[in-house]
């Protein structure tokens, strides 16, 4: 398995982001590649599936396709949390179900 964090320096919460994602697999004894891209083209942004700073992505696959911003402009994202409030960064729940389906997937 393999979680892409992409993102955009101007937008800072990807390092908590990369966080989440070390403790999710961390938590859930799950072994994985991160691999961290940063973008600074709308060009960079379109070829690798940026939709907004950071995304992450589990095989590819957005774990969030609902708040996908397609424009491929450089950006900060923006998550709806659990309880339906917005943020800079999904909830580590998210990035867990979308892992967990993955995996759920290769089996």
């Amino acid at each position: 398995m393999r979680v892409t964090v992409i993102y955009w320096p101007e937008c800072h919460s990807y390092k908590e982001a990369i966080e989440r994602v070390q403790k999710v697999l961390a938590e859930d004894a799950i072994q994985a590649d991160i691999e961290v891209l940063e973008v600074n083209t709308e060009e960079e942004a379109r070829r690798t599936g940026f939709a907004g700073s950071p995304t992450i992505l589990v095989d590819g696959q957005d774990i969030d396709p609902a708040s996908r911003d397609e424009s491929g402009r450089l950006s900060c994202r923006t998550y709806t949390k659990s309880d339906g409030s917005l943020g800079p960064l999904p909830d580590t729940t998210k990035i867990r179900e979308a892992i967990r389906a993955r995996i759920g997937a290769e089996e």
